[in-house]
């Protein structure tokens, strides 16, 4: 119930509606007051989680705190002493600790950040702090399991912590340009959603759970929830079997195939389509369309992403002679009026809205059934390969589907 009601809160705020919401402070963290900004504002205490070596602060999670005015950094933990060491001077951190629990029990927090590229140990971290009443900023992919994520929503719901993932365009105010767009049907009706990877090195189900994800939420913010998804794997152009299945880097656990393929069922009635082929090209392709009766949008990862407009309703401006014009956040064929720090640092509109969801008591726009919502699109490809047929929503199976295959 939980879980619908944030999807209607989505929907409304992509369509220019704000999310209402009371302003009691659910966690017991956060209900004592602590120093307040010159503007009389509360000011947050926030906890660093890194993993020298290990996916150490992914892409600068921890700095980004330093540019909100209402945060403070007080601690950091980092099992590196060296890498610890850094963090602290970095942050100007005065507490340090080789152990994160020990920081979640010692140190009075609002907020923790978990940094970390690598998965394996997200589960833990996230459930410690929200078993706590802690709020959390995670870095992305959000967990290795369906089950994972699992445990985290229910940690999360349990004591009220709130928790948003590093989706970084989630956040962005083109985002709700976009949608009005589509509302507005300058692209008709929404018939398919297209998403790659960066189909590098890493291409096929690396590619999917650390890129795909981005594109996964994309696909989730203006389609809805996926109904069912058929897909297949596949390992130097064959079927992936038990014998493809390796350990993932990045801490995914097991993981295999150099080229995916995955069609979904979105609840807006459209289809969506993701693949990967590993060394397969342009990381310029890493990016989602939206393929309308009448046009296109095309847009790629960022807080004021890249995104054009095609008004041809052949999908083909060589046949039709029409041209790609560029959408800002103030509309299509507009100057971009939006500038400054906020929108060239990578999470701090991310931070805002988590300030704002606590204190509005509502998810943030990328929040914890979001993170779950992609972690299941992921999943799923590897679960219908396994079934060697279509799999529905939300999937029965929680665990690794590549750890039962035949």
């Amino acid at each position: 119930m939980q879980e619908k009601q944030h999807q209607i809160e989505r929907r409304q705020f992509l369509q220019g509606a704000a999310s209402a919401g009371g302003l009691g402070l659910v966690s017991a963290a956060v209900k004592h007051a602590h120093a307040g900004h010159a503007d009389g504002k509360k000011i947050y205490r926030v906890g660093v989680i890194g993993r020298t070596g290990r996916g150490g602060y992914g892409h600068s999670l921890d700095e980004a705190f330093l540019e909100v005015p209402r945060t403070r950094i007080i601690a950091v933990a980092d099992d590196d002493p060296a890498g610890l060491t850094k963090a602290a001077e970095r942050l100007s951190a005065k507490q340090t600790f080789a152990d994160y629990h020990h920081m979640l029990n010692e140190v009075e927090l609002d907020m923790v950040v978990i940094c970390p590229r690598w998965v394996d140990q997200h589960r833990d971290m996230a459930v410690a702090a929200a078993q706590r009443g802690i709020h959390i900023l995670i870095e992305k992919p959000f967990c290795r399991t369906l089950s994972e994520a699992d445990e985290i929503v229910a940690a999360c719901e349990k004591s009220g912590a709130k928790l948003a993932i590093g989706h970084i365009t989630r956040y962005s105010p083109t985002l709700n340009t976009v949608q009005r767009i589509i509302d507005e049907g300058q692209i008709g009706r929404v018939l398919e959603f297209r998403g790659r990877g960066k189909e590098d090195r890493r291409g096929g189900g690396l590619d999917l759970w650390v890129l795909g994800t981005h594109i996964m939420d994309l696909i989730r913010a203006f389609g809805g929830d996926a109904q069912w998804c058929h897909a297949t794997v596949l390992q130097n152009g064959k079927l992936v079997t038990q014998d493809d299945v390796f350990e993932g880097a990045e801490g995914l656990g097991p993981l295999a195939g150099d080229e995916v393929h995955a069609t979904y069922k979105m609840s807006d009635g459209a289809m969506a389509y993701f693949s990967s082929l590993k060394h397969a090209g342009n990381a310029k392709r890493f990016a989602l369309q939206i393929y309308g009766s009448e046009g296109i949008l095309e847009f790629r990862e960022g807080i004021l992403p890249d995104v054009k407009y095609l008004d041809d309703a052949t999908w083909s401006p060589g046949r039709s002679g029409a041209k790609w014009q560029a959408v800002s956040s103030a509309g299509i064929g507009k100057a971009e009026p939006l500038s400054g720090r906020r929108y060239q640092s990578r999470y701090m509109l991310a931070i805002e809205d988590l300030l704002a969801a606590i204190e509005e008591d509502r998810q943030p726009l990328c929040g914890v059934y979001e993170a779950r919502g992609a972690t299941e699109m992921i999943v799923a490809v590897f679960e219908s390969h396994r079934q060697g047929g279509p799999v529905n929503f939300p999937l029965e199976n929680r665990n690794n589907p590549l750890t039962m295959l035949g």
